[in-house]
Order: C-alpha cells, then structure tokens, then sequence
C-alpha cells in the first residue's frame, strides 16, 4: 500500500506528538509520511528525511518530508510565522494524493486564527480548504466510529440560521454524497440512511414545526423514489441508543451539535472526521490542537490512530471498487 500523506497541522498542538505516537503504533501496517519541520517534533525523535515517497514504508525511524517553518515550535503558544509553512504542507500533501504517490490524506489539527493572522487564511477549515485545493463546490462531513456514523447537513454557523441555510438541494446533496460514499469507500452495497428531523419529536406533524412537512419530508420521498433506502425524518432523541444505530448505516443530522453529541458521547477519543465528495480520501482525528496539554506528554493518539486505519481501509475499498 502507498504510503499516507500526513500534514503537520499546527506545530504548537499536540499534532507532531499524535503523528508520532501513531506511526510507532501502527509501524508494519499502515505506511504514512510526515511532512513539517521536524525540528517541531518532541524532543529526542527518532527520524529519517525521506527522498522518495515510496521510502517511507520501510524507513527505519518515523519518516519526515521536511520543510523549513523557521521559528522553533514553542508547545501551547502558536505562532503565526508558522502559518504559510501549515498551509503548504497541507497543500503539498493533497498534491501527493493527487499524483498517487500516496494513498491517502490524514491531517492534523490546524489553528484557523493563527492561519489566519500568519497568511490571511481564507478559509472555514480545513474542509473548505481542501474542497478549493480539489476544485469541488459540495463536500459532506461525516464523523465515524465503531459504533456509529453521523453527517450534519449544516456545520459551522449558528443555530440560528439553520432553517435558513437546510434546503432541499443542501439535503438532497448531502443525503447522495454520503449515499455514494458508502457504497464506494465502505464497501456497504446498499446502504440504510436514517434522516433525523430538525424540530423536537420531528415537528409531530407540525404541531412543533413545519420543516418537516414542507422541506424534509417531500426530500426524503424523492429520494427514496430513486431507489435510495432512508428511514425518516426522525425524532432525534430517539436515534441513537444501541437498538435504533442497528436499523442504519449512517444517520443525516441536521445541524452540527446533533451530530456530535451522541458520536462523542459514544466514543470521545477514538471519532474519526472523514470528508465525502473529494476525488481523494482523507480523514482527521476529532478533536483540536489541545493547547493546554501540548508538550506534556499526554496527548492521547487514539483518534489519529483510527484515522489513519480508516485512511488505510477507504483507500483500499476505492482502489478495488
């Protein structure tokens, strides 16, 4: 297998320690390449600059596409000097995606304000960023666990603004981008869909709502009129406990919190952030930099570990869809 293209993130968070703890953990079963400064690495790292992509799998310490951020990396204080060096690995890891070279992305937690005051960082996130850099105008995030896979229709923006932004087009998208994905990265043939509702108990036919009745139910039914399997809309306190996540493959939450309560609930530590509708695959852990435990030694690698298999495993189940 090719090697997994892992960018940095920020350098002041706990990402350099998270990449290496997980490439001494998973060393042997999923080939991956850093690429930062290694200077920003804890102390004492064991590693080796590779040349050639295809090196890394057999490299004999933790295996570093080196770049130049200049400053030294001070755990806990971000500094924006950093910044270009950030988005350019980011930049040079999807290239290496793109060219095959690697199999897969993986990215470390990045901080949006220092990227920002350091390169005028025009982005959300790194998922906007990521759709721009692969010139894709619809792209769907799913956070993932053993137990459980959730897609908010609406991410980053206020509760307030929810019903505005929930369009047909916006759930219809989002319901076939995930659809898609299933079937070509999970390997699922026909994937189950539940569909929560917006409102408390999904409006109960209006009497708490009228999104249901006039945007969420007529999109489900002409989904399903495709051949789509979906169970919905939902009442989402309802959704979640062990015998309901057995009826479905995923569930399409409507807003972020109703997505991400009951997954990191489930599984705090070992949630994976994958994006859909990119030509390539890449995963996160789900979690931030951790400021204020950088450099400590307590950073737990669990979530970058599950990214980095779910990585493995979705570029696996494309390359032999």
């Amino acid at each position: 297998m090719r090697p997994i293209a892992i960018s940095c993130g920020e350098p002041a968070g706990i990402g350099p320690e998270i990449a290496l703890a997980a490439w001494q953990t998973l060393r042997g079963e999923v080939p991956m390449v850093w690429i930062g400064d290694p200077r920003h690495l804890p102390q004492g790292t064991d590693w080796v600059g590779v040349a050639d992509i295809a090196d890394a799998a057999t490299a004999p310490a933790f295996p570093v596409l080196e770049r130049d951020f200049g400053p030294p990396r001070v755990p806990g204080t971000p500094d924006p000097r950093h910044a270009q060096g950030v988005i350019d690995a980011i930049k040079d890891a999807v290239s290496l995606v793109q060219s095959g070279a690697c199999s897969a992305l993986c990215t470390a937690p990045i901080h949006k304000q220092a990227l920002i005051d350091g390169a005028g960082f025009a982005y959300p996130g790194h998922t906007e960023y990521l759709a721009a850099l692969a010139g894709r105008d619809s792209v769907v995030m799913m956070l993932a666990c053993e137990m459980l896979r959730v897609v908010p229709a609406t991410i980053h923006i206020p509760l307030a603004q929810v019903p505005e932004q929930l369009t047909a087009a916006t759930l219809t998208d989002t319901i076939l981008i995930t659809h898609a994905a299933l079937i070509r990265d999970f390997g699922i043939p026909a994937p189950r869909l539940a569909v929560a509702g917006l409102n408390p108990h999904a409006g109960e036919g209006g009497k708490i709502g009228q999104e249901e009745l006039d945007l969420i139910i007529p999109t489900l039914a002409a989904l399903r009129a495709e051949g789509l399997s979906i169970a919905g809309p939902l009442s989402a306190d309802t959704m979640f406990h062990p015998a309901a996540r057995a009826q479905y493959d995923a569930a399409i939450c409507m807003y972020h919190d109703q997505a991400l309560i009951p997954i990191k609930t489930l599984d705090f530590s070992g949630g994976v952030n994958v994006t859909f509708g990119l030509p390539f695959v890449r995963t996160s852990p789900d979690h931030g930099t951790a400021f204020d435990i950088a450099g400590t030694g307590r950073a737990d690698a669990t979530s970058m570990i599950a990214a980095l298999r779910m990585a493995a495993q979705m570029a696996t189940a494309r390359a032999q869809g």
